[in-house]
């Protein structure tokens, strides 16, 4: 194809060089590297002008260094007088930010401890929580001293509780930032896979493509699961529920939902997991989108385990795996946890021999060949499309 320069970051080479190849292009000259103090560096060492640019940039690893790194090669780009240039983003950075905290575990932090607001002293007399008095001498490190007044007027409850102040504590989202960091480097397109919220699209004032992993998942099971017309399809959630039925709906299979029911009247921020619907004796497979900490799915699997599952798999687009979620998984009931190489896994895979791997980079090349062509990409969003 003419005029079409692919370049990869530093984030996941592996996966620009399989898209490269697929499309019989080669991948384009640039050095990406970090000044003294740590800066980033990019030197582009061919010519990009006139050409359609496509930067291969996976949200994953050091996140914000990578971000900032496809932010600086984008503007490169442009400033050498590209036509176009798409950043080809697999795995989205900040398209998902959890509501609530997360303990170390990776457990949701639904309550957070109550704090007691000290009384004011009286008489100036001396009061541990208001250690300075000036008749005393008392005295106190400022750090301390700003970190009491922060915790007087900015109590540390959960999302979205109120405090009895009334001030309702907010979690910030980085959505619109992100979408206007990339328009504003010069982003003319946008490609990625799975967004965790499609309302994340409407971020953005260039047009962006959100790939499905849907095609590839089906594929998957239709050739590497025996009998997968008796297994059933779960959600763990009923966020991915209308992605588990439509994998269900295509291959005519059962469908069950994992629900969290809080019915504790003395702790009303304990939740539950419930099955909706019969595993007893069946095959079970776990469709998600995002698996970071692996709470969720290892819950899931205990679930559909005590309900009498005999075998459990887990299908999972972006497999992040941070802290200990690969140990997590070893000694979890999942039997097979299929993933796909938005992120690079060969880590994950050499830790845990359950992990088993998906390639999206004919799907990506795909997506870049027919757009370069100027053809159509609808049909990549259907479930019936097939790579070859």
């Amino acid at each position: 194809m003419r005029n079409l320069v692919v370049f990869s970051g530093s984030s996941h080479p592996q996966l620009s060089a399989q898209i490269c190849q697929r499309i019989g292009a080669e991948p384009g000259k640039a050095n990406l590297a970090k000044f003294s103090n740590n800066e980033t560096r990019v030197e582009i060492f061919e010519s990009v002008r006139g050409a359609d640019v496509y930067i291969v940039q996976s949200g994953c690893g050091k996140v914000n260094d990578n971000l900032i790194e496809l932010l600086v090669m984008i503007q490169a780009c442009k400033t050498a007088s590209a036509r176009s240039v798409t950043a080809v983003i697999p795995c989205f950075p900040y398209s998902r930010q959890s509501d609530a905290p997360y303990k170390r575990s990776g457990a949701p932090l639904t309550s957070a401890p109550p704090i007691t607001v000290p009384s004011t002293p009286k008489n100036n007399d001396f009061n541990p929580e208001y250690p300075f008095n000036p008749e005393s001498g008392n005295s106190v490190e400022i750090s301390d001293l700003s970190s009491k007044i922060h915790n007087l007027h900015m109590p540390n409850q959960s999302n979205g509780q109120s405090t009895q102040s009334g001030y309702k504590q907010w979690l910030a989202r980085a959505g619109t930032l992100i979408a206007n960091l990339m328009t504003c480097a010069g982003a003319d397109h946008i490609i990625t896979m799975d967004l965790h919220d499609s309302q994340f699209q409407g971020f953005f004032d260039c047009p962006v493509d959100n790939l499905r992993s849907m095609p590839l998942m089906t594929k998957y099971i239709q050739e590497n699961i025996p009998n997968y017309h008796e297994a059933v399809i779960i959600s763990p959630d009923a966020g991915g529920a209308k992605r588990a039925t439509a994998i269900a709906d295509k291959l005519s299979m059962d469908f069950a939902l994992i629900h969290k029911e809080r019915r504790h009247v003395e702790k009303p921020n304990k939740a539950d997991m419930m099955l909706v619907g019969d595993v007893r004796d069946k095959v079970c497979i776990l469709i998600d989108d995002i698996a970071d900490t692996s709470f969720t799915i290892t819950k899931a699997a205990k679930v559909l385990h005590d309900n009498g599952a005999v075998k459990i798999y887990a299908i999972i687009t972006h497999a992040i795996m941070s802290g200990d979620a690969v140990e997590r998984i070893q000694k979890s009931y999942l039997d097979e946890v299929i993933v796909s190489n938005t992120v690079p896994q060969d880590v994950h895979v050499q830790r845990c021999n359950k992990i088993k791997v998906f390639n999206v980079a004919p799907l990506f090349a795909e997506a870049i060949r027919r757009i370069h062509n100027g053809e159509s990409v609808s049909m990549l969003f259907d479930a019936d499309f097939q790579i070859a």
